[in-house]
């Protein structure tokens, strides 16, 4: 014991032992583990495959699902349907980010407690586990980042939407799109907490959720068309605002969200449609009070998960 003492540790013994370093504190071990956990992500999401062909494949899910909707309100809607082309296909287009970062933190949790078996090992390196699921939540953005703009594309193009550079309101479309890409990494983050609970059928919560928002946030229908009380769910959802902002950043002339006759904003606010600033308040307002409660619920959860030994345990689902 002596010799190992003396070989190893030096003759301070242990107490030489930096704690920061063992902690991996710092902004710059921060940074790298962050890096790494993309780089991790990106490889797990590619499933290690050729770049060309994982592009062609992340890219034609999200096209074909708007060139659907579009046709589908064409045939149901006619000339009405038409004015809707450019709300559905930003709706459909959009919505790659969310089930990318949803979907993606929440499987990140499960594939590496399920399928890897090595989600003990991640929890106890030096990094933060919340960072790593974050890194690895960038990877997948990033995905969808590639598909929501094709997509787009393909509606300038190829279906002839009305986007003017010209009239976009730029203030407004970065707002939307930092808050509410940072309003997804929470929700993300809120269903990995959830997932670090859960044992059977826990594959099928991440995209449950992610249905439920896109009925009740506006994707791909206004709010008006629900019934009051689901109105108000929608309101007090940062996607719904996120959105909305979007949309009107880049349609003007374009269909309102939450707005509209007898629609709950309007009884709310006493005005047909939001402006760019209401917009700007209340996605800034539902984010926070969303990141609030994710923090809340993870830093609960990781801790019950560490009391009951849930990190160590799998349920072979």
């Amino acid at each position: 014991m002596s010799t190992l003492s003396g070989s190893r540790w030096g003759a301070a013994g242990p107490s030489t032992l930096d704690p920061e370093r063992v902690r991996g504190g710092g902004l710059g071990d921060a940074l790298r583990a962050y890096l790494a956990a993309v780089r991790l992500g990106w490889a797990t999401e590619a499933n290690w495959t050729d770049p060309f062909l994982f592009f062609i494949y992340s890219v034609a899910k999200p096209v074909s699902a708007a060139l659907i909707l579009v046709v589908m309100v064409e045939i149901v809607g006619g000339e009405a349907g038409r004015a809707f082309r450019g709300y559905v296909v930003t709706g459909s287009a959009l919505w790659s980010f969310v089930i990318a970062g949803i979907s993606g933190l929440a499987w990140s949790v499960l594939d590496d407690r399920e399928r890897y078996r090595m989600l003990r090992y991640l929890y106890v390196s030096p990094a933060s586990f919340a960072l790593l699921l974050v890194g690895r939540g960038t990877a997948r953005l990033t995905v969808g980042a590639m598909g929501a703009l094709i997509t787009l594309a393909v509606g300038v193009v190829v279906l002839g939407l009305p986007l003017d550079p010209g009239r976009v309101d730029w203030p407004l479309l970065g707002v939307a799109m930092v808050g509410g890409l940072v309003a997804i990494v929470v929700i993300g983050i809120l269903m990995a907490a959830v997932c670090l609970q859960t044992r059977q059928d826990s594959w099928s919560y991440p995209e449950a959720v992610a249905g439920s928002l896109f009925l009740v946030s506006g994707a791909v229908f206004p709010l008006a068309v629900l019934p009051q009380a689901v109105q108000l769910v929608g309101l007090a959802t940062p996607l719904t605002w996120w959105l909305a902002g979007v949309r009107l950043a880049l349609f003007p002339d374009g269909p309102s969200v939450v707005g509209g006759e007898g629609s709950a904003w309007a009884l709310l606010s006493g005005s047909t449609a939001p402006t760019s600033v209401d917009i700007a308040l209340a996605l800034l307002t539902t984010g926070a009070l969303a990141t609030l409660a994710a923090a809340a619920v993870f830093r609960w959860s990781e801790h019950r998960a560490r009391e009951r030994g849930l990190i160590d345990q799998t349920s072979g689902s």
